[in-house]
């Protein structure tokens, strides 16, 4: 924390390699999370790229109360959440023509019996496709406390909500990723 501090100070007296460290040092994650949000590694990258355009922007606001990478989250997960809502408006609920995004690849130690891989897959995929129809809103809520194991704190910072509002938009959100996962479940059972 004190180094990303000395970066922020650099940067503002002028140094805008010093942003440049700070980029490296968290794009990653966050582009990992704006992923999970968006589906598509174009517009993550999209939009993690906005997000530290603006936080280069408004860097001077930054008043260190948080850490600058909780601060970035916000800002990366506000920027995906405008992105989603404005792509909404146009697509309107339009699946994609691929039938959704990519699965995070499989770790190899699991491969142990054959079919299990295929059976990760296709659960993976379930889950992402479930994901895929929660609304954004909820969704971030997800990705934040289980994907990320961010703390309630942190996600009502990022979110600039009440902790009160993290916990229910959680609690609703995981009723119903569970009821859509059941419902395909229950429909795919009946298949013959």
């Amino acid at each position: 924390m004190s180094d990303d501090r000395k970066l922020i100070d650099d940067c503002l007296k002028g140094n805008s390699a010093a942003f440049g460290e700070l980029v490296s040092r968290h794009q990653d994650r966050l582009f990992n999370t704006v992923l999970r949000l968006l589906d598509h590694p174009e517009d993550a990258r999209d939009v993690v790229q906005e997000a530290f355009l603006h936080a280069y922007q408004s860097l001077h606001s930054f008043k260190g109360d948080a850490r600058f990478f909780t601060w970035m989250y916000r800002i990366a997960v506000n920027t995906a959440i405008s992105f989603k809502r404005k792509r909404r408006m146009v697509l309107r609920l339009q699946p994609t023509a691929d039938g959704g995004g990519t699965i995070d690849p499989l770790d190899p130690n699991e491969a142990n019996r054959p079919g299990h891989a295929m059976e990760m897959a296709e659960q993976e995929k379930r889950v992402h496709d479930a994901l895929a129809r929660l609304s954004v809103e909820h969704r971030s809520v997800l990705v934040l406390k289980d994907m990320e194991g961010m703390k309630y704190e942190e996600m009502a910072e990022v979110l600039e909500v009440p902790i009160g509002t993290v916990r229910s938009r959680l609690h609703r959100a995981r009723l119903e990723l569970k009821d859509i996962l059941l419902n395909h479940e229950s429909r795919a059972g009946k298949k013959p």
